[in-house]
């Protein structure tokens, strides 16, 4: 079927079932151009907290429709993939937290937003890519702060706090394995040309780097830029809004293994057959969502 007639199909079944479509940057382009909310994890989350649709389909991977149960408990969500999950968010266990616990019975644990709904619920606050270092810093009375899943987020947070930082040893795969080399070899070819990372990068890249922001931070800076070529150190799905607000600029992926293989996963077909059926419906457990949304709260109120 051609993508128009299916992007028209699932538009007519949104209104329906008076549905919103959620679609984070690294889903693929024909799903951005008919979501009613494009964005990063922090925009997503504010958006899905604020809706008054009945429904929420999340083009995105299954942490991100366990958030939006989470702050909406009253709307169905959907996620049109049930195997899009995201490697980062499984590298920590709601056990390992346990035990993290009471090896630092002093820290306040910060989880980055990409985590499960029960690792969110046994922290003190969530952050994301954009708020991290306000996040950390908001936590007055802590000293310690165990920062979970993501190791490198955590190393980037610690440059800009007293706090003592306790990283994770968990990555997102994407960013955690680009390496200086490839960025070395990218600017060679493309001189002049700055670089904007993700803080999930390693810090020896983050070190090579122009700009260090979120997804959003990076799309921002590129749009606001003079540079006419951008060497990007992120998942390769944020060109497509990049290229809408800057058609006359050049976006270069650091290596050519920048893309989430889970993100990829929803195609139009998933999403139709979802709103169909209404089918995948992600539910959270009140003993998990209760506290989850607790600490995403606390988050949002320094939004």
């Amino acid at each position: 079927m051609e993508i128009a007639t299916l992007q028209n199909e699932i538009r007519k079944l949104l209104r329906e079932r008076n549905a919103i479509l959620i679609v984070h940057y690294y889903e693929r382009e024909e799903i951005q151009a008919i979501a009613d909310i494009l964005g990063d994890s922090l925009a997503l989350n504010i958006e899905a907290a604020r809706t008054e649709a009945e429904v929420i389909v999340f083009a995105g991977v299954h942490f991100m429709a366990e958030s939006a149960a989470i702050v909406s408990p009253e709307k169905t969500v959907l996620l049109p993939r049930l195997d899009a999950g995201c490697p980062l968010a499984d590298r920590i266990t709601p056990d390992q937290l346990a035990q993290a616990r009471k090896e630092h019975p002093d820290a306040a644990v910060v989880s980055y937003v990409n985590s499960t709904a029960a690792i969110k619920a046994g922290s003190d606050i969530c952050c994301t890519s954009a708020n991290a270092v306000k996040v950390v810093n908001s936590l007055m009375e802590a000293q310690e702060i165990l920062m979970i899943p993501d190791g490198n987020l955590a190393r980037y947070t610690a440059g800009f706090t007293d706090k003592k930082i306790i990283p994770w040893n968990g990555y997102c795969p994407v960013h955690h394995f680009l390496t200086p080399e490839d960025v070395v070899r990218t600017k060679a070819l493309h001189p002049g040309a700055p670089f904007a990372a993700h803080p999930e990068c390693r810090t020896e890249v983050l070190m090579m780097a122009d700009f260090v922001g979120s997804t959003a931070g990076i799309i921002r800076f590129a749009a606001k830029s003079p540079a006419r070529e951008i060497i990007l150190g992120t998942e390769e799905g944020v060109i497509v809004k990049m290229k809408k607000e800057s058609p006359d600029k050049t976006f270069i992926p650091a290596s050519g293994n920048l893309a989430c293989r889970t993100m990829k996963l929803t195609t139009l077909e998933d999403i139709r057959d979802a709103l169909r059926e209404m089918k995948n419906v992600i539910r959270v457990t009140e003993e998990i969502r209760v506290p989850a949304k607790r600490a995403l709260d606390r988050m949002l109120a320094l939004s």
